[in-house]
């Protein structure tokens, strides 16, 4: 991604907020080629023995966090697995696409804010806000309606549209209106994929369907005014989430019309096709598969796919703290896997980094299967990004949680704690601490792990992929 602009003019300040709004992401995502409009073409294989065309479904995101394409790539393959010949599916990086300054620039923006947590929560409370929320939908509306018409244009021409971004509901969807002769018909969904707590931008009366992952957010619809007796659960809700409203964001009470009670579903959060097995994974395989010690007690440290965050100083500690126990202790010590994403200045520092004896270290860059490095582990140092939290419960990982963004994650911290697979420590003394007490208490990891187990919604993918392609294919 390019460089981050400046931040010195307030009008910028506040698009950049406004674009950055969305979940940070699920760790060890591959980025994928994304379309580019109006010069961009799409090109497919379709199956030589279908009798009719393909169903197309258009996922439209943005690259602020890993987390919004991660959902899409995991939906894009259930449909086409549990569909094929009969839907296919594309990819936009919405606002990239579009070419126009600043949009195009929020994914850079985006990691200037969350390396600056008091920006972002100053953008995000003003975000939240009627005023905010209506500067969002005018200012987004009038700059790029006409570039959300190419996108939405573009051949093959999609039957259904799917948001998987905060930013991209409304504009979107009067521009999908004006494509269908001024009244939309085509259908226009939201799947949410932040899970604890979530900008108020998600909900929009107009959808088609919103599928929220937790309780925590089914409240939010309900305090936004959508009747209690009609928000549907079709599985069995996430693990029980008393959210502060603060957690919220004060635009939980904002005056936009509640989104419409039968169109909120509550599968859970889209995750990625190795996570989503659901049974306990054998770690002594998956260690020796990664050519670890399978004997040894292993934690994993992971920093998102661009390394945010003090990933340096955590590592280090832990190491030293796991150190310091195998010297006291002795016994066969402990390994530690430092995933440092793109962050190469980070990785150089750890590997010159002095080792202590009885400590394992690996450090690795951006990996494409984090799915694997959970099943070898027993602990999880990790920033409380959704998808993560997600991947994490379905693996029966136990979390540490090192860092959130206010008022964007604060939610995810509650969800972990309750659920009983996780804390928070905001130091990286704190946590190095929290660790190595872990490690040493194997019944106390067992017990975690199965919390994790249950708080997990591993089927959650293909649950939503199902009733997408219900949409899509006109079936009841």
């Amino acid at each position: 991604a390019p460089p981050a602009r400046p931040m010195a003019r307030p009008c910028l300040a506040l698009l950049a907020a406004l674009g950055a709004a969305g979940a940070p992401g699920a760790q060890g995502a591959r980025p994928t080629p994304t379309a580019r409009f109006p010069k961009a073409r799409f090109s497919r294989a379709r199956p030589l023995l279908a009798s009719t065309t393909p169903k197309v479904v258009r996922f439209l995101f943005s690259d602020t966090g890993g987390g919004h394409r991660a959902s899409a790539l995991a939906l894009k393959q259930a449909l086409e697995r549990l569909h094929p010949g009969r839907i296919e599916c594309d990819l936009v990086d919405s606002f990239v696409a579009t070419g126009q300054l600043p949009f195009k620039e929020f994914p850079a923006m985006y990691k200037w804010m969350a390396d600056n947590p008091w920006a972002w929560q100053l953008v995000f409370e003003i975000g939240s806000t009627p005023p905010g929320l209506c500067l969002h939908e005018t200012v987004t509306d009038l700059s790029l309606r006409p570039a959300f018409k190419e996108q939405l244009a573009a051949r093959p021409r999609p039957d259904m549209v799917v948001s998987v971004h905060p930013l991209l509901q409304g504009p979107p969807m009067r521009a999908l209106a004006d494509l269908d002769g001024g009244r939309r018909k085509r259908p226009f969904a939201t799947v949410v994929t932040d899970l604890g707590s979530a900008h108020p931008t998600w909900f929009h009366p107009k959808v088609d369907a919103c599928f929220v992952p937790s309780d925590a957010l089914r409240d939010l619809a309900l305090r936004r005014g959508v009747p209690k007796d009609k928000v549907r659960a079709r599985r069995a809700p996430c693990a029980p989430l008393r959210s502060p409203g603060r957690s919220l964001g004060p635009g939980a009470l904002s005056p936009r019309p509640p989104v419409p009670a039968p169109q909120v579903i509550q599968h859970g959060l889209p995750i990625r096709e190795g996570f989503g097995a659901g049974a306990a994974p054998d770690k002594a395989c998956a260690r020796t598969a990664l050519g670890l010690d399978p004997a040894k007690r292993t934690v994993l440290v992971v920093g998102g796919g661009d390394g945010m965050g003090a990933l340096q100083n955590v590592a280090g500690a832990v190491v030293d703290a796991l150190g310091a126990d195998a010297a006291r202790d002795g016994g066969p010590g402990s390994q530690v896997v430092v995933v440092c994403g793109r962050n190469d200045a980070a990785r150089a520092a750890l590997d010159a980094r002095a080792r202590p004896p009885g400590v394992s270290v690996f450090i690795k860059g951006f990996i494409d299967d984090m799915d694997a490095h959970m099943a070898a582990s027993d602990v999880l140092v990790t920033k409380a990004g959704p998808g993560t939290i997600a991947e994490a419960a379905a693996m029966g990982l136990p979390c540490v949680l090192s860092s959130f963004l206010p008022g964007q994650e604060e939610g995810n911290v509650a969800f972990v704690r309750e659920a009983g697979f996780g804390e928070y420590r905001g130091d990286a003394p704190g946590i190095a601490r929290l660790v190595a007490a872990w490690a040493r208490d194997g019944p106390g990891l067992e017990r975690m792990a199965a919390a994790a187990r249950a708080a997990a919604r591993p089927h959650a993918t293909e649950a939503i992929a199902k009733d997408l392609a219900r949409m899509v294919l006109g079936e009841a």
